[in-house]
């Protein structure tokens, strides 16, 4: 048997959505292995990648499945994959134990739509399974102490990245 900290990453990528006012876009999560906790159970778009999918598709149709949102264009994104270990006991029951945590390719985009287009109970017009039971606009600084700790030092990162684009 594989030990833990030998299994590969799942190919991931994440999307950070800001509003014209510089707010970003989060999401409670609705349950599953990472939801430990009210406060920690917000978070970013983000998903895994479709076998030979490229990164920026994949942000897209990931955003459009979680959150119904369309109306974007890219303002950036992080040159490098970021990378994250998920506790062995959470992984096990996420994922099966196939990965010991992911590595994502973050994008910044800023969302050019209305509030109404965002729809997470019947994201993709009701083709997928909500993921998030609520979601609002936060300042981007406040973003990484709602995550999930382990996720933490790659939300700071990305905030990091993408600082530059708020006002």
């Amino acid at each position: 048997m594989t030990r833990y900290e030998d299994l590969p990453y799942r190919q991931c990528v994440g999307v950070m959505v800001l509003n014209r006012k510089g707010d970003v876009f989060i999401g409670r999560r609705s349950g599953g292995a990472e939801h430990v906790d009210a406060t920690h159970s917000w978070q970013m778009p983000q998903g895994g990648l479709d076998d030979g999918e490229e990164p920026f598709d994949g942000a897209l149709r990931e955003l459009h499945e979680e959150t119904n949102i369309k109306s974007v264009t890219k303002l950036a994104e992080v040159d490098e994959w970021l990378a994250y270990d998920i506790p062995a006991a959470i992984g096990k029951k996420s994922w099966k134990g196939k990965y010991r945590g992911q590595t994502q390719k973050w994008f910044a985009l800023r969302f050019t739509g209305v509030d109404k287009e965002i729809d997470i109970l019947r994201p993709a017009g009701g083709a997928h399974k909500p993921e998030f039971v609520e979601w609002r606009w936060e300042p981007m600084r406040n973003v990484p102490k709602l995550i999930i700790p382990f996720k933490r030092p790659v939300y700071d990162r990305v905030v990091k990245e993408f600082a530059h684009l708020v006002k």
